[in-house]
């Protein structure tokens, strides 16, 4: 068999201990035959065998989550979809469970008590809307996925009037001052096909006859159109999405590169110091601190 090592358990690192009952599960036969060749104080027992390879199976998803959130292409989006996922493989209930039930319980209350809240942050509900490989499909409920849509239908008529008041300040500004001034003569002197009070109370009594809920604005148009279209496969990216259909849906794609932004972890800038460290060493100490800035910036460019 290949020569390996076996992994060590780190404390600062949850998935270390993950990593070491995963070697040692791999090196199962090896270990056995060393234990019958030598005469060892203690060694795994039947049962401390298949405890390890079921607390294996437990962990898998929470570092695949990890895995995930940790990435250099992860956004907030896939923040509620994965915790939604690890509930609900946590909450399953399967006849080889035996010996590790109150460990899957004692990690789903962890889980609710950790991140129960997330989905009711609009941060992180409004960012899954925003995706199209997730949409409206990872929620726990109907409840916290209507109150997320409706956080998106404010943001997105925000985002309309923001872009509306920008096309109407450039219009202005590059409009000849002539044409300004004639506009303005030309609409003193219609002043007398202004409406009438009459006229006037009638629009009035429309407008209070109008259902606010009946009204379909551009914004929710775009995000009806929106929902309804299929999803993306996971693998592709939403910034390209977005990028492809920012002329059909301005108002999302404006709101979309608001909200998908990176998670919040301290992966990404361990990463950025480990790349110092490996750029600057002892047989490499004499750069100066632009050339090494430049070369951490294009050894980071060159990845992502």
């Amino acid at each position: 068999m290949p020569l390996k090592r076996l992994q060590q358990d780190v404390k600062t690192r949850w998935n270390s201990t993950y990593y070491m009952i995963q070697s040692i599960i791999e090196q199962k036969r090896t270990l056995c035959a060393f234990a019958a060749d030598h005469e060892l104080p203690a060694m795994l027992t039947v049962n401390h065998w298949a405890l390890l390879e079921k607390t294996m199976i437990v962990l898998s998803p929470f570092e695949e989550l990890t895995r995930t959130i940790s990435s250099s292409s992860s956004t907030t989006a896939d923040v509620i979809p994965t915790v939604s996922v690890l509930k609900r493989l946590l909450s399953q209930e399967r006849d080889t469970d035996t010996g590790i039930k109150t460990m899957q319980s004692t990690l789903l209350q962890a889980v609710n008590t950790r991140v129960g809240y997330i989905e009711d942050e609009p941060l992180y509900s409004v960012a899954t809307l925003l995706a199209p490989r997730y949409k409206d499909r990872c929620f726990s409920n109907a409840d916290t996925a209507r109150h997320a849509k409706n956080a998106l239908i404010q943001e997105v008529e925000k985002m309309e009037d923001a872009l509306k008041r920008r096309t109407t300040t450039a219009l202005a500004a590059t409009a000849d001052p002539a044409e300004k001034v004639s506009h303005a003569k030309a609409s003193e002197s219609s002043g007398h096909t202004s409406k009438s009070t009459f006229m006037m109370m009638f629009d009035e009594v429309l407008k209070k006859r109008e259902e606010p809920g009946g009204v379909i604005t551009s914004a929710l148009l775009q995000i009806q159109t929106y929902m309804t279209e299929q999803i993306t496969p996971r693998s592709e990216n939403p910034f390209h999405y977005w990028a492809v259909n920012k002329l059909r849906f301005p108002a999302l794609a404006a709101t979309a590169s608001a909200f998908l932004s990176a998670p919040c972890t301290r992966v990404e800038s361990e990463r950025l110091f480990s790349t110092a460290s490996n750029i600057l060493d002892e047989r490499r100490n004499r750069l100066k601190a632009e050339r090494a800035e430049m070369l951490i910036f294009l050894k980071k460019k060159t990845y992502q």
